[in-house]
């Protein structure tokens, strides 16, 4: 059966199944420990099932039960071919996850995050940067993914961004084979040393940029953007076999790499600087109980301005709004060109689109003060 991860938008999945996000980048943490027991679990997953596997998979990205929540943060640098990589900004976020096995098989996801973009030194949430290539203060924008939604079958997802006439992307590229059917079986890259288990995860998109040159020509990078994502988990294999455990404690690094984001204003900078890319080294890890995972600084911050993003509702809608932030800026900022045929001018956004705070928030100030 097909991957239907948020129905109409893909062959199997969106942008990073979220999920960041965008991606949209997170991993989640658990409600409550999830320590390996003393004795050895009853039986032991069949990874090269991709039943099993995509079990293994919901545990290890977010939990069964009950919501989880976790934390992602880390540096970016921008890189220009032959020229020392510059640091940018920090990039963290959060997000609440919950998953459970449908009557099929398949996995079953629900999630919220947040991201945003901190100071090099005093880690607060950046409102303004100045931007050291074009020496021009922007406002930042906040990524607000409201819920995401959807399924995942037992074939590995084929993400596809952009509209139809797209090519769609293979998750996990590289290590992903097809079977003699043809068929891509779900079946992650697990690997096992003693009782460290490890396994990778990664999507390499390219699609038409939605932050047009013609209608956001200062946010605007080009007509295509090319972002990736590349994740490894770390986690406890005995506690990954024992199914009495709803989640598993998961640390991971991952690396993401794109064009400059929309709110940094590289449109009008010279086209060496338009080419430059922007990447990071982060962490990603869930497994604690309640909060304890989420940064000081950042759960303050989403406590006080968005503290529904700690919570998720009961059912299991399948929903893809502002999976993707290039998509979500183009929802939340109005084009620059004012004749420009944007697709949300005069039509209601979605329900739960309007971030609480960032560059994405002042449009919907204006609407609702008008």
């Amino acid at each position: 059966m097909q991957s239907q991860l948020i129905s109409h938008a893909l062959l199997g999945r969106r942008s990073a199944l979220a999920l960041l996000a965008s991606g949209a980048s997170v991993v989640c943490l658990g409600t409550g420990s999830a320590t390996a027991r003393s004795a050895a679990p009853a039986s032991v997953l069949d990874l090269s099932d991709p039943l099993d596997n995509l079990y293994a998979f919901g545990k290890i990205w977010s939990g069964y039960d009950a919501p989880v929540i976790g934390a992602f943060h880390g540096l970016m640098y921008a890189r220009i071919p032959g020229r020392r990589a510059v640091p940018l900004f920090n990039y963290v976020g959060t997000g609440i996850l919950q998953a459970k096995i449908a009557e099929n098989g398949d996995l079953m996801i629900k999630s919220r995050e947040t991201g945003y973009f901190t100071d090099l030194q005093s880690g607060e949430i950046l409102e303004y940067w100045q931007n050291p290539f074009t020496d021009e203060t922007v406002e930042v924008y906040h990524f607000y993914n409201e819920l995401l939604g959807g399924r995942i079958g037992q074939e590995i997802p084929q993400f596809l961004i952009g509209g139809d006439h797209q090519a769609p992307t293979l998750m996990n590229a590289g290590t992903a084979f097809p079977d003699s059917k043809g068929k891509y079986p779900f079946r992650l890259p697990y690997q096992q040393f003693g009782d460290d288990g490890m396994v990778s995860w990664d999507y390499a998109h390219e699609h038409t940029n939605p932050v047009t040159p013609a209608g956001w020509p200062s946010y605007s990078t080009g007509a295509k953007i090319a972002p990736s994502e590349h994740f490894t988990f770390n986690f406890s294999r005995r506690a990954l076999d024992d199914r009495s455990l709803p989640t598993v404690r998961t640390t991971a690094g991952f690396t993401r790499l794109s064009e400059p984001w929309p709110f940094m204003r590289m449109g009008k900078a010279p086209a060496a600087l338009r080419e430059m890319t922007v990447f990071g080294r982060m962490f990603s890890h869930k497994g604690l109980p309640s909060v304890d995972e989420v940064p000081t600084k950042l759960l303050a911050y989403v406590e006080k301005h968005a503290p529904e993003y700690l919570t998720l509702p009961s059912d299991w809608p399948a929903r893809n709004d502002r999976v993707d932030t290039w998509n979500a800026f183009v929802m939340d900022v109005p084009p620059e060109t004012t004749d420009y045929a944007w697709a949300w001018r005069n039509k209601t956004r979605p329900v739960g689109a309007q971030p609480p705070t960032g560059l994405g928030a002042r449009s919907y100030q204006k609407t609702n003060d008008s």
